[in-house]
């Protein structure tokens, strides 16, 4: 082999984040999500909108976080290994962290409430409402009824947080 043809494999592996992050996050989902747009199956289409959802949710991560970022010196390679792992179909990354992470997140609302309640004040010198206080007075507002279904919707969608229902494409919900 010649110096040209050695020199030319010693930059593409030293450079070979660079090079294969842009075909493997941009250029093969692109090519992927076009040909699930004409497909007929839903879960082709779940899989590619869900990487795209994780796909701008790093890019935000990263452009917020660059200062820390380049700091850590295998950040490329593990945003390499990470988005392979999203991407390759045989791991079906995006759609785990979809079931696991998100959809438990944007579809149980009620829980990242009760997860960030923060009392209020009703004036400046008021003492402040404890979960008590708060539930005492939705019962007032809405009746024993609205807060008996209120819990029992709370303790459903915990319960049901272990067992899943799977749809036709074999995807949890």
């Amino acid at each position: 082999m010649g110096s040209g043809a050695g020199n030319f494999l010693k930059v593409l592996l030293k450079n070979f984040d660079v090079l294969a992050g842009p075909v493997i996050s941009l250029l093969y989902p692109l090519y992927a999500s076009v040909r699930a747009i004409e497909s007929e199956s839903r879960a082709d289409d779940r899989q590619w909108l869900t990487y795209w959802v994780l796909y701008s949710m790093i890019t935000l991560m990263e452009l917020t976080f660059a200062k820390v970022i380049e700091w850590i010196l295998i950040w490329p390679y593990a945003k390499l290994i990470f988005t392979c792992w999203l991407v390759i179909p045989y791991f079906s990354g995006a759609a785990y962290v979809y079931e696991h992470y998100l959809r438990p997140f944007f579809l149980n609302p009620q829980q990242t409430i009760n997860i960030w309640y923060v009392p209020r004040k009703k004036d400046f010198f008021s003492k402040q409402d404890d979960i008590l206080t708060a539930a005492e007075r939705y019962i007032e507002e809405n009746g024993t009824d609205a807060f008996e279904k209120l819990i029992h919707r709370a303790d459903k969608s915990r319960s049901s947080s272990y067992g899943y229902i799977y749809d036709g494409d074999g995807y949890r919900h």
